[in-house]
């Protein structure tokens, strides 16, 4: 090698190697906004004033924004999806099958009309690409500086589709999400432009100040601090309404430190309100009648679910809290989630408001990116939604395994062969139940198996851990990886790769039971794809559990505490190995039952040979 040609490959490497360890950065977006609402025409007319600051190492020389509202016409991207999925798609979307945009009036299709945008004075050319406006730049954004961007448009609320939209199916006339041209997120795998298919969201933490002209006769729920409480509708019991002579009102709206902003308007909005000790305060915005009883029982079981996610993962971090009616089923939004109000039991609507008020935690304060990684906030949300519903409503048959139910839905989805890996991105899963049962439960019970390989302790201090060193940032899964590894010791990039990036799943079985005179040997198989450790138990005739942990040799450092008693360590069982076997110091006689994870926390497809009972024919009838 030429000297020449060393120095080359030497300086490529340190450029890849310093390119592996940049340091962290997140940019930030502050809103100013005057909107002026039509609400006969569901219409308005917005003005804007971003001030965006680049803390990113990089120049950048063109901005994108999205504009969801776009998507919701005859012939866009989102319904040429829903008509290629077929009954395979989001049944929402759909009518028997066919794609509810398909057949959208002309005058209800949504639109997000540009009229012009600037960069501190300077008109920019700009281009809409259906959901995304790309902006060319009069000046670069340089590393560590401040551009203000001014821009006017309008808009046609469109028909309720998804999420937003006028007149949804309990009569709400306006549900205002993503709403706004909102700046698309740019971090070190560049600016994130995926287009509005259907499913969801990342932004910029961003401030925001926004003023909403509309009829004084409505009533608007945000997820924001009211300024002006005693000149509008629904909040103050002195309000003297300050109209013009148009006859609206101004409600003016802030928020700090949010991904977003989102409102539902109606002129038959009740309001209500409590305040959680040591917690935020929470409003209720909804129509209030014989449909929504069950939202004045809910509140005790609100205030019981911020107190345990607060003592659980970490404090919410903001002021207040809105449960809105709204939207096409519950949706998570800065500080607020537009949820449908009308349900058959208390415990469907306080489930509703646990998992999309658990997004405050796992989509707002810990940011990661949806549309490329749905798991980690899905998954984690619905981790919490489990947890919390367990102590809210303790089941009938008293369990202490709070994830039973998603791991039979886990179990019974993967024999239909229609499962997807976790790892695709949120809008390009092929099957509609694929994607939820990747997104949510396989995230779910993606920490429901680490629980189970490290120990419950030491997973409730990597939750604590990952949400203290990262919330109000945007972390990712190495990040929370990281923590896992350092928390626990262990080597866990095996497990998140066979769990996330494949569809491979997890089978062990009790393969032969040999008693004798004095002990018993048990062969154990490893029938699946994915190896485990192996916590094998024995229930004795006297009711006592003795438990035996074989270790899997991957995690190179083994399980030294769980919630479920101790036990004691057995020579790790190495994952090229199908068969492991282990003697014990009891007879037939002696033992009642026996199996493989007796907590039922590992997600094995098949658990039914994972257990005997001595009274029964060991598998295969060798009863010796």
């Amino acid at each position: 090698m030429t000297q020449r040609v060393f120095l080359l490959f030497l300086s490529l490497w340190m450029g890849w190697n310093f390119a592996q360890q940049h340091p962290y950065y997140q940019q930030y977006a502050k809103y100013k906004m005057d909107i002026d609402v039509d609400a006969e025409n569901f219409t308005y007319k917005g003005s804007q004033t971003l001030s965006y600051t680049n803390n990113s190492p990089d120049e950048l020389r063109v901005v994108y924004f999205h504009l969801y509202w776009n998507a919701f016409k005859a012939g866009s991207m989102m319904d040429q999806r829903i008509q290629s999925q077929g009954t395979n798609g989001d049944g929402r979307l759909q009518e028997k099958g066919i794609s509810r945009l398909a057949s959208i009036p002309s005058n209800e299709e949504g639109q997000q009309n540009i009229h012009w945008i600037k960069q501190n004075g300077k008109p920019l050319k700009f281009e809409i690409q259906e959901t995304i406006m790309k902006v060319e730049l009069a000046e670069a954004i340089k590393p560590n500086s401040t551009t203000t961007f001014t821009m006017e448009w309008d808009a046609v609320i469109p028909k309720q589709i998804r999420r937003s939209g006028r007149n949804n199916r309990e009569n709400i006339a306006m549900s205002m999400t993503q709403w706004y041209p909102k700046i698309a997120e740019y971090d070190y795998h560049g600016w994130h432009t995926f287009d509005y298919i259907g499913r969801e969201f990342h932004a910029p933490f961003a401030d925001f100040d926004i003023n909403i002209k509309i009829d004084k006769d409505y009533i608007i729920g945000a997820g924001g601090t009211l300024k002006n409480p005693n000149e509008v509708k629904g909040y103050s019991d002195n309000a003297r309404i300050a109209e013009d002579e148009s006859g609206k009102a101004t409600w003016k709206w802030t928020a700090r430190n949010m991904l977003d902003f989102a409102w539902a308007a109606d002129p038959k909005y009740t309001v209500e309100s409590f305040t959680i000790l040591d917690g935020p305060e929470i409003f209720f915005v909804y129509h209030k009648n014989e449909k929504t009883l069950f939202w004045e029982e809910s509140k005790p079981y609100i205030t019981k679910f911020f107190q345990i996610m607060n003592a659980t993962f970490g404090r919410y971090a903001y002021p207040s809290y809105s449960f809105i009616q709204g939207g096409d089923g519950g949706m998570e939004y800065g500080m607020s989630t537009l949820i449908l109000g009308e349900h058959r039991s208390l415990e469907r609507l306080v489930g509703l408001m646990v998992h999309e008020g658990a997004h405050s935690w796992f989509q707002q304060m810990l940011a990661s990116n949806e549309s490329t990684q749905p798991w980690i906030d899905e998954g984690f949300t619905s981790y919490a939604e489990s947890l919390v519903m367990h102590q809210l409503f303790p089941p009938k048959e008293a369990t202490p395994n709070p994830f039973l139910g998603s791991l039979n839905s886990y179990i019974n989805f993967s024999k239909t062969g229609k499962e997807e890996p976790a790892a695709w991105l949120a809008d390009h899963h092929d099957d509609g139940r694929a994607y939820s049962v990747a997104s949510y439960t396989k995230g779910e019970l993606f920490l429901v198996q680490l629980g189970y390989i490290m120990g419950e302790q030491n997973l409730s201090l990597v939750m604590r851990d990952f949400f203290n060193q990262w919330k109000m940032k945007h972390p990712s899964d190495k990040d929370f990886l990281h923590i896992a590894q350092k928390v626990s010791g262990m080597d866990l990039k095996w497990f998140q790769h066979y769990w996330i990036n494949t569809t491979k799943t997890i089978d062990y079985a009790i393969e032969k039971v040999e008693y004798g005179k004095d002990t018993t040997t048990i062969t154990l198989a490893n029938k699946g794809g994915i190896p485990m450790p192996i916590d094998f138990s024995l229930l004795t005739k006297d009711n006592t559990v003795v438990t035996y942990h074989i270790p899997m040799n991957m995690t190179r450092i083994w399980k030294r505490q769980d919630l479920f008693g101790s036990f004691q360590t057995l020579p790790y069982w190495a994952w090229t190995q199908k068969e492991y076997q282990l003697t014990v110091p009891y007879t037939k006689e002696q033992i009642t039952a026996m199996g493989i994870d007796f907590s039922q926390r590992m997600a094995d497809v098949n658990p039914q040979d994972n257990f005997v009972e001595t009274t029964l024919q060991s598998p295969k009838g060798k009863n010796r």
